[in-house]
Parts: structure tokens; sequence; C-alpha cells
């Protein structure tokens, strides 16, 4: 209707742009629909409108451009202050939300593919003239859904929810290869009541990453990421972990729940990451009802993690880790338990571990936790943890209530 061709070879950038024009007048009049029947349309970014479905049928495939100047470039986020890859702008997603409202990006297991070999080689070969896109991205946006649907090789994030509330992705599937460099799957990133399950998330590095802005940036911008579900998830991050928190998150997080996982070939399977300079916080954080199978590290914690966007950042920005709840827990073929690296200016506190049955593929139960600047309780825990985190529930929640 709008003159897009589907033979994976026509630019169809121009149709689908004049298809959200169009349909962004009946926004007031109910909404519309942009149906995306079989077949193979290439296209370059291009942005979606409030009140809209995207619904991509059986056998359609969006293919990403790989040509660069088919993507927009815009500037970096304010809570960022640059981009994920290099200083100053960006590229601009494949789909973009921006301020939206009431806006559906679902259909038949339909196929959004970014072509990302062209981003990773030139991220690998440092040839990229700005930072990488996302696949998909909304931005400053409410009521969001993301349903049915494969998503493949990313450039580098899958899809990218920054200062949004109210989102929900279920029933997605998104894979790049084990090799793709930093790319990573469902990110919440300064963003409210999400939900995110029934998901399968295959990624080069990190599957799912909670994060909040970057150093001075993101303390500027002071917009935590708080209230997430995540639950009935199968996940690989093959260089990074399944799940991460930061270690970009100096909005915040907090509040949230993870339920319901299976992790495997992972570097590492839950993953909290933050360094002096960030500040902001990570707490309240539940972690339960997890299989990992070929998880190098199960849990890692690391408070010397990560580089700062610039100069500009404060040295005395410490970073709080708090009131971490990992239980019930299954692993197999683990060849590290924990690792818990605090910093003497910001401990961690609060950490507390139970009913946890990890099976190591080493003879050296010594090394299977590693701890510095840590403190929590534990209780069932296999192989049993560091010193630091041994205190009995009892003798930890006694001294809480002293304190």
């Amino acid at each position: 209707e709008f003159g897009a061709v589907g033979d994976g070879k026509t630019l169809n950038t121009l149709a689908f742009q004049n298809a959200v024009f169009y349909l962004k007048s009946f926004g007031d009049k109910g909404g519309a629909q942009l149906y995306v029947p079989p077949g193979r349309w290439l296209t370059g970014s291009f942005n979606l409108t409030s009140h809209l479905t995207l619904f991509l049928e059986k056998d359609a495939v969006i293919l990403a451009s790989q040509d660069p100047t088919h993507w927009e470039v815009v500037d970096p986020l304010p809570s960022y202050g640059r981009g994920i890859d290099l200083p100053g702008k960006r590229y601009m997603s494949l789909i973009n939300g921006y301020k939206l409202y009431d806006v559906v990006v679902t259909g038949d297991n339909g196929t959004i593919d970014g072509q990302g070999l062209l981003w990773w080689d030139r991220f690998n070969s440092h040839s990229l003239k700005y930072s990488r896109p996302h696949l998909v991205e909304f931005v400053s946006s409410k009521n969001v859904i993301v349903s049915n649907l494969t998503f493949l090789n990313a450039p580098a994030y899958t899809i990218h929810s920054v200062y949004c509330s109210h989102v929900y992705i279920h029933k997605v599937t998104a894979n790049t290869s084990p090799e793709s460099p930093y790319t990573i799957g469902i990110v919440p990133d300064s963003s409210d009541n999400v939900c995110i399950q029934d998901s399968s998330i295959n990624m080069g590095y990190d599957a799912i990453s909670l994060k909040s802005g970057w150093d001075e940036y993101g303390i500027s911008y002071s917009r935590p990421t708080a209230n997430v579900q995540i639950r009935n998830v199968d996940l690989r991050g093959a260089s990074g972990s399944s799940i991460s928190f930061g270690s970009e998150m100096s909005g915040g997080i907090s509040d949230v729940e993870v339920r319901d996982a299976r992790i495997h070939n992972s570097f590492s399977g839950i993953a909290f990451r933050t360094t002096k300079g960030r500040g902001g916080y990570m707490k309240e954080i539940d972690v339960s009802n997890i299989h990992m199978v070929n998880v190098g590290t199960a849990f890692l914690a690391n408070g010397s993690f990560g580089t700062h966007p610039d100069s500009g950042f404060d040295p005395n920005a410490y970073p709080l880790v708090s009131h971490i709840k990992l239980h019930d827990i299954v692993g197999e073929n683990i060849s590290v338990a924990g690792d818990f690296f605090g910093t003497k200016e910001s401990p961690f506190t609060s950490v507390l571990l139970s009913n946890i049955s990890l099976s190591m593929n080493n003879n050296d139960s010594d090394d299977s936790w590693r701890c510095s600047y840590v403190d929590g309780s534990s209780e069932s825990v296999v192989p049993e943890p560091c010193p630091e985190l041994k205190i009995s529930f009892e003798s930890f929640y006694g001294r809480a209530e002293a304190l």
C-alpha cells in the first residue's frame, strides 16, 4: 500500500516512514495497526507513533540495512553523556519510539533481523564512526508491549527501554552469535514497572541487563530502574552474564524480582557490577528458583568493574549495594560458586543466601567462593560460602535489629 517491496534488496525506509505518518492520524480514533506481510523487508531506521501496533505476520522479516548511511545519527542519551562505544553521538536504533504512549510491537512470530555482523566487525576493528545502534529502542514512553516475535543479530542491544514506564515484554526470542561483541538482549534502563517473561534470550554478552545511567550523567539525571519482574526465561550470556545489574547504575536499581529462570552456557549467572564514581545503588533485589548449567561463576558481585564516560566523574561517588537475596538455586557444572568483591569505602552489605546447591566441575572447594568487603548470611548453601557470608540467619537478623 505504501510502495514497499519485500524482496530483501529494495530499501523500504521511506515506505515505513510514510506508513507511520499516515497512521498517526488515527491516534485519536482508537489507534491503528501497521501490518507487515510475509516477505523480507529491508529498511533503515524509522520511528513509531503513539496508539500504534506494529504487527509482523508469520514469515515476515524486517531486515536492517547494512549501509550506515541508512541509519540516522542522534545525540547521546542525557543519562550517559556519550555513546556506549565512543564519545559523542550514536546511530539511531532500527525501530524507535520517542515520547510515545500505548504502542505495541508484536506479530505471529515474525522476525526483526539486525544483520549485526557489519557492526560487530567495525566494533572489533575500532572503525566505528559513532556508537552502534540498537534493534528496538523506546525513550520516555509509557505503556509499551513487545511480544510474539523473534529478534536476531542486534548490532548492540536488542530491546532497550530507557526513561520508560509500564513496559511488558513477553514471548520473545532474541539471539545473536556467542562471538558477537558486547551484544545485550533486553535492557531496562532508568525505567519502572517492567515485566519480562516467557522468553528465550541468547546473547554474546548479557542476556538481560538492568541499568540506570553512567557516572555523573546518571547521577544528575537521577532516574532509577525500579519495580522490575523477570520470570520464566531461558538465558545465555556467552561472555557476560545471563542476568546483570549495572555496571551503569548511577540512577539506582531497586525492587527487582527474578524467578523461574534457566541459565546456561554463560560466563556468569547473576552479576552485580559497579565501581567507584558510579554513585547510585543496587538494593532490594530477590532472585529465586534458578537452574544453572555450564556456568563459569554462578554469582558475581564486583565493586571495581567498568570504565568511566570521561574524566568528569566524582571518585568519591561510592555505590551502595545492599539487601540482595539469592535463594532456591540449583547449579550443574559450575566453575566458581561466587565472587563477592566490594570496596573498602563501600562494602556490600546484607547479602542473604539460602537453599543453594551447586555442583562444581572441580574438586577445589576452598576456591569455590572468594570474598572481600562484603557481609551477609547464609543457610543451606553448598558448597559452603566464605566466612563473610556464613553468619547464620538468626544471628544476622538479631544484629540487624540491634543496629
